[in-house]
């Protein structure tokens, strides 16, 4: 039986090795294995022919790398995950008062890519969002971690959190605007302004 291992993270993957020193045999995205196996490479002397041996070497360099992501909310000590998936972490505590669903709020935020790309940001514009909460202005991962929900407490006023929301509670499989890809993780750091 053959293992063929073609990944989307190929590029990244094989940067990360070579600056880690890994072989470069390593870094080929077609894997194959075990012996008596149906699949057989391309080229006879593809270097992307590994044992078992090396096969779990880059099984376990790939493990690395996606758990080291360059990004900056993986490289964030303290992200809660609730149960709808989304990722918080207070960065600085309000100690103002928690937003009301339905009431108009403010907020400062830098909204990027898991790729550390910066798709907008209410600090760069010089002018805070403002919007009511909990009722569908926002992506629903923006009204949950603001607002709360029932394992995600809510914001207070003069607070500043990272929330990593998973597409679903984003702009899911549509994207937006050219600017999120389909299916996009959102790292959000937001930062709820007091009342005027």
């Amino acid at each position: 039986m053959a293992l063929c291992m073609q990944t989307r993270f190929a590029r990244p993957l094989a940067r990360s090795l070579q600056a880690s020193r890994v072989p470069a045999r390593l870094l080929s995205t077609r894997v194959f294995a075990g012996k008596g196996s149906s699949a057989a490479p391309a080229d006879k002397n593809d270097s992307g022919v590994l044992g078992r041996r090396e096969l779990g070497l880059a099984f376990g360099a790939a493990a690395v790398f996606m758990s080291t992501s360059s990004s900056p909310a993986s490289a964030a000590d303290g992200l809660t995950t609730s149960k709808s998936g989304l990722q918080w972490k207070d960065v600085e505590e309000g100690t103002g008062a928690a937003p009301v669903k339905g009431s108009t709020i403010r907020c400062h935020y830098n909204g990027r890519l898991t790729n550390g790309k910066v798709f907008d940001s209410s600090y760069e514009r010089g002018r805070p969002l403002s919007f009511q909460i909990g009722v569908g202005q926002v992506i629903k991962g923006w009204d949950m971690g603001i607002l709360g929900a029932e394992d995600i407490p809510p914001m207070k006023e003069g607070g500043k959190r990272l929330l990593v929301i998973p597409p679903e509670l984003g702009y899911g499989a549509r994207g937006a605007g050219g600017v999120i890809p389909p299916n996009a993780v959102l790292e959000f750091d937001v930062e709820l302004l007091p009342r005027k």
